[in-house]
């Protein structure tokens, strides 16, 4: 230090009266990081993903285990002004019991092509030619087989309104938008157990930001309310209110985890239990995907 400034100070010093400045009487806040999730998918890129679905049924002492595994093709590309996403089966595998399950079912899924029209925040819009699932269907049924269960699933107003669903459920309400540590979203969800579908209000926590090979991404807990508070967020409430109001199903539990790179929109991974009772019978369910690979379309 210089002799000029130590003695600058030194007087300083002796003008308070060798006492410590008083504390700051107005604290500083503090300020949570926040992050904005926009909507860039990868265009001329196809994204492969492993899917995975298990569900055991426990009644009367006894469990039933059946496990479905997929690997899917997503490729995204400009339209209308905002994106259409066209998502393909490569792969299907399914088991009952440990047991590998063979049957035209697998042929329906490798069949079907899936498109959705999004706007141009990742909204979803429509299905685009929800009845394409209908024709895979005919192909691939054969003579004599009951598939009266599976025409109803894969009905286009039917298909339409669980795409749109699911869709929401896993991003609904996070694109465009800053948001904070500890931030909530909400979206309702529904879940077909047997004969019988269970609702459910999915809550997702922003828990912070973590680096994957897709570059930095998003990090949400998932949990399951069954009911609507009195007390709820708005935004809660019209969530529910959005889906129809519909009635939730008591006792239904869950947890997970999603992650969703936001420089360049991937949805690097997510995982859902959800647990029920519906009757005599005690579900499980286990969804989980997973980004494989991100690579340049071939011509």
């Amino acid at each position: 230090m210089r002799p000029g400034l130590l003695l600058s100070c030194l007087v300083l010093l002796l003008s308070s009266g060798c006492r410590k400045p008083p504390p700051l009487r107005v604290p500083v806040p503090s300020v949570t990081p926040r992050v904005r999730l926009g909507f860039q998918p990868p265009v001329g890129r196809v994204l492969t993903e492993s899917q995975q679905a298990s569900r055991a049924v426990e009644q009367d002492g006894q469990v039933l285990r059946e496990e479905a595994e997929l690997t899917t093709e997503s490729r995204f590309a400009t339209s209308e002004g905002g994106w259409l996403l066209t998502q393909s089966v490569t792969r299907a595998q399914r088991t009952r019991a440990g047991v590998a399950v063979e049957g035209w079912v697998d042929d329906v899924l490798l069949r079907f092509v899936l498109r959705l029209q999004l706007a141009a925040d990742g909204a979803f819009v429509k299905l685009v030619s929800p009845e394409s699932a209908s024709e895979a269907l005919r192909q691939s049924v054969p003579a004599g087989a009951d598939a009266k269960a599976l025409e109803r699933f894969l009905a286009p107003e039917a298909l339409e309104a669980r795409t749109r669903r699911e869709w929401e459920a896993k991003f609904g309400g996070l694109f465009q938008r800053h948001l904070s540590e500890g931030q909530r979203t909400w979206a309702v969800d529904t879940l077909p157990l047997g004969d019988t579908q269970v609702a459910y209000v999915l809550e997702r926590t922003l828990q912070g930001t973590r680096d994957t090979e897709y570059g930095d991404a998003v990090v949400l807990s998932l949990k399951c309310l069954d009911s609507v508070p009195e007390d709820a967020p708005q935004e809660l409430t019209d969530a529910w209110v959005a889906a129809g109001r519909p009635e939730l199903t008591a006792g239904v539990t869950c947890e997970g985890e999603q992650v969703v790179a936001y420089g360049r929109f991937v949805p690097v991974s997510r995982e859902l239990t959800v647990k029920a009772r519906v009757g005599p019978a005690a579900w499980t369910v286990t969804m989980q995907s997973r980004a494989q690979a991100l690579q340049e379309e071939t011509p």
